[in-house]
C-alpha cells in the first residue's frame, strides 16, 4: 500500500510517499481502506521532534490519526462493524494510528459509523479535533447550560468544534479570534468575540465559568492571563501545554482550578458527534484538501498558522 513514511526527525521534506506493506487486522480489529486522514497541529510537532515523538519512538513511523474510510475487514470476535461500513475515527492516540496510508488497522471500537451526511474528507477532519473539544468541555468540564466559557483560538480546528459544542450545551459562549472570522463564528453559535490582534482579553472578559485554552502559555501566556477572568472556582482547561508547577501556583492563589488535557480515542462520542452532523447542529470547516503524496505541503500550510478549520489529505477516492 501506499503510505507517507518519515525516517528521521525534521522539516516538512522528511514526509515521503512510499510502498508498505499493508496490515492485517489482529482479533477485535478492523482493517479500514482509508479514503481521507486529517492533518492536525500534533502531526508536524511529532514530525519535528515534538508532539507525541516520545511515545511513538525513534522513526521510521506513518504519522496521522484522524481517519475517514470503509471497513475492508473485520477481525476474529468483531460484532458492531462489518465489511462495507463507512467509518471514521482517531484510533490508537497518543500511538502510532498511520493514518497517512491506505489503510489502517485498530480495535474496533476506536471507529464510529461517519457522519451520512457528509463526504469522507469532511469527516476525517473531525475525530482529534472534535472528541478534543468535547472531552475537554463535557468529560472535564461538565460544562451546565447557562454558564459561561472563553475559548482560545476559536477559529482553528478544536476552537470551531468547541464553540458549536458549547453553544449545543447551551452555555454562553466568548470566543477569541481576528476580526476577519467574527461573521462566520457568530454563525456558529459564538456570543462574544474579542479581536486578539487589538484586544487583550482580560481588558474586556470576565466572570467566567471555564476558558478552553487552545494557545498556552507559551504564547503570550495565554494560560496564566486566563486565569484572572475566572470567576473564584472556575476552570481553566490548558490543552497544548498543559499546566505547569507555576501555572497550577498561580490558580492556587486566585482560588480557581486548572487541568491539563489529553484527548483519547472515543468511538461513542463519536456516534453523537456524527449525529449533531447528520442533524445540522455542528459542521466541519475544511480549510483544504491535499492529495496523499502532498503531505509535505499540508504539513507548511498548517505551519503557517491562521488555518480556518480543519486540513485534510485525500487518500483514496
Amino acid at each position: 500500500m501506499r503510505a507517507v513514511v518519515q525516517h528521521g526527525f525534521g522539516g516538512q521534506d522528511v514526509l515521503r510517499l512510499e510502498r508498505v506493506p499493508r496490515p492485517e487486522p489482529l482479533p477485535t480489529e478492523v482493517l479500514v481502506r482509508v479514503h481521507a486522514a486529517g492533518v492536525n497541529p500534533v502531526d508536524w510537532k511529532t514530525r519535528s521532534g515534538g508532539g507525541m515523538a516520545g511515545v511513538l519512538g525513534e522513526p521510521p513511523f506513518i504519522l496521522g490519526w484522524d481517519v475517514s474510510g470503509v471497513v475492508e475487514q473485520v477481525g476474529f470476535g468483531v460484532t458492531t462493524l462489518a465489511p462495507g461500513d463507512e467509518v471514521y475515527g482517531m484510533p490508537w492516540f497518543p500511538r502510532a494510528a498511520g493514518g497517512y496510508a491506505e489503510y489502517v488497522t485498530a480495535p474496533a471500537r476506536q471507529f464510529a459509523r461517519k457522519p451520512s451526511s457528509v463526504s469522507h474528507e469532511q469527516a476525517a477532519a473531525v475525530p482529534l479535533a472534535a472528541l478534543t473539544a468535547w472531552q475537554a468541555l463535557v468529560d472535564t468540564a461538565d460544562l451546565q447550560p447557562g454558564q459561561r466559557v472563553l475559548i482560545h483560538a476559536a477559529a482553528g480546528g478544536v476552537g470551531h468544534f468547541a464553540v458549536q459544542f458549547a453553544k449545543h450545551l447551551g452555555a454562553h459562549v466568548i470566543g477569541t479570534a481576528s476580526a476577519k472570522r467574527h461573521d462566520w463564528l457568530t454563525k456558529l453559535g459564538a456570543d462574544e468575540l474579542v479581536d486578539y490582534t487589538t484586544t487583550r482579553f482580560e481588558e474586556v472578559v470576565q466572570d467566567m465559568d471555564l476558558v478552553i485554552d487552545l494557545i498556552g502559555d507559551g504564547q503570550d501566556s495565554t494560560s496564566t492571563r486566563s486565569l484572572r477572568v475566572l470567576h473564584p472556582g472556575g476552570l481553566l482547561v490548558a490543552i497544548p501545554s498543559g499546566v505547569s508547577p507555576e501555572l497550577h501556583q498561580a490558580a492556587q492563589a486566585l482560588g480557581v482550578r486548572t487541568s491539563p488535557f489529553l484527548v483519547e480515542p472515543d468511538g461513542p462520542a463519536l456516534t453523537t458527534i456524527a449525529d449533531l452532523i447528520d442533524t445540522g447542529a455542528v459542521a466541519a470547516e475544511v480549510a483544504e484538501v491535499f492529495p496523499l503524496e502532498q503531505a509535505a505541503q499540508a504539513h507548511a500550510r498548517g505551519e503557517n498558522g491562521h488555518t480556518r478549520g480543519k486540513l485534510v489529505l485525500s487518500v483514496t477516492g
